[in-house]
């Protein structure tokens, strides 16, 4: 009951938008920053899957004794749908960070003078290949691509002006790989479970992807305190995280987080000691449908003004 209830609180702000996180801050709303939220979320939606299909893959195949079939694979479909929000973010950049009312506001050329045009190019073409790469007969090779996307969005989330810029992408890197492989390779578990129906190897599965799992939280929660510590000091974080809109959603994304780590661990226990441990997979269901929310809640984050270093 306690994370139906965090859950459902956490689930307010994204579905709320920017302006109730803005309300009584004294910050105000940038044009389009609900639109530049959605599409952010899109794309990291779409990171997820093809990046957690192929760690599961690759649990799934390294397995001892395990059926040779794997679910249809969703990695083109997802490519493809970040190459559209990659492409809208990129001309949300070529006209100067605002949305454009029309194509002829779109200053393509414009991209490749900038930083950000560049970074922007650079993950659209990078979902490009990805697609390609996912339906060609080698989709293992679409990790290339994914991989300079996420060094793309690492390197646009901190500035060449901010304090350490090089650090704080060093940080983004592993922390949005680490919620990459977690977020998208739980579905992939699951949906490989589905198939194989009720034999051992299935158990064994997500046991092998709930102790990579722990890890992964952990490189997650470290990098994302550090990230935070960085952006408010620690005497002035209990402040922001009330009166700033940055650090609304970034409480709202603790509280989804408290509550995807709380759906873990049942899981966990529920392999451990269940007399069927494939009944974990009612809390690992649960918990794709929170990791949602959390993406959702990453992408308004990253639209939303950062707050002042006191």
């Amino acid at each position: 009951m306690a994370v139906l209830v965090l859950v459902v609180l956490g689930a307010l702000i994204p579905l709320l938008g920017p302006s109730p996180a803005l309300h009584g801050t004294g910050e105000a709303e940038a044009p389009g920053t609900g639109g530049i939220a959605l599409l952010r979320t899109v794309l990291f939606a779409a990171l997820a899957v093809p990046l957690g299909e192929l760690f599961a893959v690759r649990l799934a195949r390294t397995l001892p004794g395990a059926p040779p079939a794997l679910p249809r694979s969703w990695s083109t479909v997802a490519d493809s749908v970040g190459f559209v929000a990659a492409l809208g973010l990129a001309s949300v950049v070529a006209t100067g960070n605002l949305v454009p009312s029309s194509p002829a506001d779109i200053d393509v050329g414009g991209l490749y003078e900038t930083r950000d045009g560049k970074l922007a190019l650079l993950e659209v073409n990078g979902f490009l290949a990805a697609a390609l790469c996912s339906a060609s007969r080698r989709p293992v090779t679409q990790a290339l691509p994914l991989a300079a996307v996420v060094v793309a969005e690492a390197l646009r989330a901190h500035p060449t002006t901010e304090y350490s810029p090089l650090v704080g992408s060093g940080l983004t890197l592993v922390h949005l790989t680490c919620a990459s492989l977690w977020a998208g390779g739980l579905p992939h578990v699951l949906r490989t479970l589905r198939l194989w129906g009720h034999v051992e190897a299935g158990a064994a599965l997500l046991g092998r992807y709930a102790r990579v799992a722990l890890v992964l939280l952990a490189a997650i929660t470290a990098t994302g305190v550090c990230s935070s510590l960085r952006r408010m000091p620690p005497g002035t974080i209990l402040e922001q995280l009330t009166d700033t809109a940055y650090g609304r959603v970034l409480l709202a994304k603790l509280v989804l987080m408290a509550g995807v780590s709380a759906l873990a661990l049942w899981a966990r226990v529920r392999l451990s000691r269940a007399a069927d441990p494939l009944t974990a997979r009612s809390p690992a269901r649960a918990e794709v449908c929170v990791l949602a929310l959390v993406v959702a809640v990453s992408g308004l984050l990253t639209a939303l003004p950062v707050p002042i270093r006191w």
